[in-house]
C-alpha cells in the first residue's frame, strides 16, 4: 500500500491536464475582457455618430420649438424690426419626451418665450413629429436608441435678428444629447449587470429650421 501511494505521488501524467484547469479561467476572463473592450468602443463610437447625425438633421429640419420660430422679438421698445435679438430676450431652450409628448422650456435662468411649442393639437403634432424625425435619423446608427434617450437644446448664439421676414429671428446654437445609455459586459450576462455609459452630444448652428425636403 505504502509502495502504491508513493508511485501515485510521484505520477505526473495528469500535471499538465490540472495545470490546464487552474488557467482556464484566467485565459477566458482575458479573452472576454477584450471582447467586450472591442464591444464598449464599437458602442461607443455609433453614440457618437448618432449624435453628430442628429444634430446634422435638426439643424436642417423643422425646429422642434414651433413657436420659437414663428415669434416675433420686436416689442416697440427695446428690440425694434432689424435689431440682433440679445440674450436677455433668448437665453435657451431644452425640449424632450415627456409621457409621449414633447416639453419644451426655458433653460434654469435663461429666458425664451412662453410658448415655445404651439398650443394647438396640430402645432403639439408637429413638435413631436419633428423631435421623432431626429430621433429616427439616429437610429439609423444606433437602433437601441429611444425617445426618452434624447434631449435637443436651443442655446443663445449670438446670432439673429429681430422681425426676420425669412424665417426665425433667432439662429441658435443646437445641441443634441443622448443620455442614460447602457453597455453590458459580455462577463457580467450571466448576473444582467450593466455599465451606465457617460452622456454624449454634439452641436452645430441653426441653418433654416424649416426643412420641409430634409424631413
Amino acid at each position: 500500500m505504502k509502495r502504491w501511494l508513493a508511485s501515485l505521488a510521484r505520477n505526473t501524467h495528469a500535471s499538465s491536464a490540472a495545470e490546464f484547469a487552474l488557467v482556464l479561467p484566467l485565459l477566458l476572463i482575458f479573452l472576454l475582457g477584450i471582447i467586450d473592450v472591442g464591444r464598449l468602443m464599437w458602442t461607443w463610437n455609433r453614440a457618437e455618430k448618432a449624435t453628430q447625425m442628429g444634430v446634422r438633421y435638426a439643424i436642417a429640419a423643422d425646429m422642434v420649438p414651433n413657436g420659437l420660430y414663428s415669434y416675433s422679438f420686436v416689442n416697440g421698445s427695446t428690440i425694434t424690426q432689424g435689431d440682433p435679438i440679445p440674450e436677455s430676450a433668448f437665453g435657451g431652450a431644452s425640449c424632450l419626451i415627456n409621457a409621449g409628448a414633447v416639453s419644451c422650456s426655458c433653460k434654469t435662468g435663461a429666458t425664451c418665450p412662453a410658448n415655445l411649442v404651439g398650443t394647438s393639437n396640430s402645432d403639439q403634432a408637429s413638435a413631436l413629429t419633428a423631435f421623432n424625425n431626429i430621433v429616427n435619423r439616429m437610429r439609423l446608427f444606433m437602433p437601441e436608441i429611444g425617445s426618452a434617450n434624447v434631449t435637443i437644446d436651443y442655446d443663445y448664439s449670438g446670432l439673429g435678428y429681430a422681425g426676420d421676414p425669412n424665417g426665425s429671428d433667432v439662429s441658435p446654437l443646437v445641441k443634441v444629447s443622448l443620455k442614460q445609455l447602457t453597455f453590458r459586459p459580455l462577463l457580467l450576462m450571466l448576473f444582467k449587470g450593466s455599465i451606465a455609459l457617460p452622456s454624449f452630444s454634439a452641436a452645430l448652428t441653426m441653418e433654416d429650421g424649416q426643412g420641409t425636403v430634409a424631413n
